[in-house]
């Protein structure tokens, strides 16, 4: 049976994610890491994808949140004969990040008596493998050149069963008030497996719990909406793939935007948009370590496959993004499921903006950051080529395969050269700014007279057309547009693209899809950018409270809390945070 999406929880370790329903059922989870084939996908498969479950066996109550600081999941279950706690983590070592996967559930009893259930069932990687149990005196499950490995402690004789593609492994045991038990599941790829002592996994959970407090204590954020904040802060530290610095856009595959199908893309590739905005947001929150090691990753991976900046990398560097479609039905039978992007070699000149406004963002702080001197020419040089690219047509911000001069990739170009004279200026990069301030000039009066429409009071999607753009909120902030023509705009986009306080993405997706998180967000943003303060408010309030039970958005989502898309999705976490921090700045004298 399908979880809905908004059911999902999210647990990760930095180099993975696990998502877990709320029948604590974990349906999600690719190891070693996030963009491997996933062994346990019943969330895209729920037949042969691979599961992990564990719950009471009678009827009972859940209720769950985050252990406080901290992506550790903590559940309650009560049944009429007792209570028990279920604390869900992808554990973490010693010193840091552990060298393979290990995924614990430390189970508590609590009150009286509960018989619980628990099984791993191993699945086909979306049709692409045949699992089988290597079941001597101990539980190995391999799955081509996976080796999982299930070790447990007080929670029953484990046994194999006859279910799933090849068989799995469970057991049932009782609870009782102070009891506790353990299940942990492992994980190496083409390498030896370590069968973890479970006794000393559950004090794994006690130390991931202290860990993810203390990058919680040197996290940064005073103003309002800040527990909305900080949990997106934490969803986004779980999309962090740390031996890279990278990225991901979220934490899975082929989770549809409509009931159609169709758009089902793989988002596990980190997108220079993304990590642009990401790091803006680090900055502020003062987190020094993931603000160089992505920005570091993302200018090294530019220059590595330059000279043309591509809109997304792999997690590890790479720039393969070629698609595959696998043979698994899909999240409720809404396909297809893919494995790659297709927009891998689309133009979008958007990227020069973000691109430029990372490196703004880091040099912009008060801790000394300096550009090494090969990325100062890298960067001039790439000014220069935004001075003639951004007369190109491009595939726009939502990856569109028809080219137009869109108006919010024209004005991510301003963005790119107003940042890059302010970089010249402070010495930072090569010093070209007559030029660039020449051109970004250039390009603010094309933008006046051939993208604003007096008829329709707002920024065309691209000059000539009838459609509206939701993106083109984003250069309020950016700066571009902070007054009247902004204002209007923000009026004739709620007015044809809204559906209450959220927000579609372009004229024409109200057909096809649902509100984009994102889009929202933005409007909030764009609202308090021109002095309508208590509109953005008001509205930053009603967005926030989108969020699932635990804190987390989707990619989409409809007034009655349904999620749709990829899940936990970064852009969605993000305008959340830089919409609080707009909102919060612009009310400071």
């Amino acid at each position: 049976m399908y979880a809905p999406i908004e059911d999902h929880a999210a647990i990760g370790d930095g180099r993975t994610v696990a998502l877990i329903d709320r029948t604590g059922r974990i349906d999600w989870l690719p190891v070693p890491t996030l963009d491997s084939a996933p062994v346990f996908a019943a969330l895209l498969d729920d037949v042969n994808g691979g599961s992990i479950e564990l719950a009471p066996v009678a009827e009972h109550r859940m209720t769950r949140r985050y252990v406080p600081g901290t992506n550790v999941l903590e559940t309650t279950y009560t049944t009429e004969r007792g209570r028990v706690r279920v604390r869900d983590a992808l554990v973490t070592g010693i010193a840091g990040r552990l060298p393979w996967a290990e995924l614990t559930r430390a189970i508590d009893g609590l009150e009286g008596i509960v018989t619980m259930r628990w099984r791993v069932v191993p699945g086909t990687v979306l049709g692409s493998r045949s699992p089988w149990l290597d079941f001597h005196d101990r539980c190995v499950i391999r799955v081509g050149d996976l080796s999982l490995g299930v070790v447990a402690d007080a929670i029953g004789p484990v046994a194999r069963e006859r279910s799933g593609p090849s068989g799995a492994v469970g057991a049932t045991f009782r609870t009782h008030a102070g009891s506790e038990h353990t299940l942990v599941v492992s994980a190496t790829e083409r390498e030896p497996l370590h069968l973890p002592d479970p006794r000393r996994a559950r004090a794994g959970v006690e130390r991931t719990v202290a860990a993810w407090r203390e990058w919680s204590a040197a996290f940064s954020y005073e103003g309002p909406w800040a527990e909305a904040v900080q949990r997106s802060a934490l969803a986004l530290k779980l999309l962090i793939y740390s031996p890279a610095g990278s990225i991901a856009a979220a934490a899975t595959t082929s989770l549809p935007e409509s009931e159609s199908g169709g758009k089902n893309w793989d988002y596990r590739y980190a997108w220079v948009r993304d990590l642009a905005y990401t790091v803006g947001a680090l900055v502020h929150f003062g987190l020094r370590e993931e603000t160089h090691a992505a920005l570091s990753w993302l200018l090294r991976t530019i220059k590595e496959h330059g000279p043309e900046l591509r809109i997304f990398y792999t997690l590890t560097g790479g720039a393969d993004g070629r698609v595959e479609e696998l043979p698994a039905p899909g999240w409720r039978g809404i396909g297809p499921v893919t494995q790659g992007n297709r927009a891998a070699d689309q133009l979008q000149l958007g990227v020069f903006g973000d691109l430029f406004g990372i490196v703004r963002a880091y040099l912009d702080e008060a801790d000394g950051n300096v550009l090494d001197v090969e990325t100062g020419r890298f960067l001039a040089d790439v000014a220069d080529r935004v001075c003639d690219s951004w007369r190109l047509e491009d595939a726009g911000m939502w990856e569109l395969e028809e080219p137009h001069h869109h108006t919010s990739s024209k004005m991510g170009c301003w963005q790119a050269l107003d940042s890059a004279v302010w970089l010249a200026e402070r010495g930072h990069i090569g010093d070209r700014a007559e030029r660039w301030a020449e051109e970004r000039d250039r390009i603010r009066d094309w933008i006046s007279a051939h993208c604003w429409s007096p008829e329709r009071g707002a920024y065309l999607m691209w000059p000539g057309s009838d459609r509206l753009d939701a993106s083109v909120l984003l250069h309020a902030p950016s700066g571009f547009d902070r007054g009247e023509r902004m204002s209007s705009t923000i009026d004739a986009l709620a007015a044809e693209l809204g559906d209450g306080h959220l927000l579609y993405r372009y004229t024409g997706m109200r057909d096809e899809e649902h509100p984009f998180v994102a889009c929202g967000f933005w409007r909030a943003a764009a609202l308090a950018c021109v002095g309508r303060r208590d509109e953005a408010v008001e509205l930053m309030d009603l967005l926030v409270r989108d969020s699932n039970d635990v804190g987390l958005f989707a990619e989409m989502v409809d007034a009655d809390g349904t999620a749709w898309g990829n899940f936990p999705q970064a852009l969605s976490h993000l305008a959340l945070i830089d919409t609080a921090i707009v909102i919060r700045d612009l009310a400071r004298p």
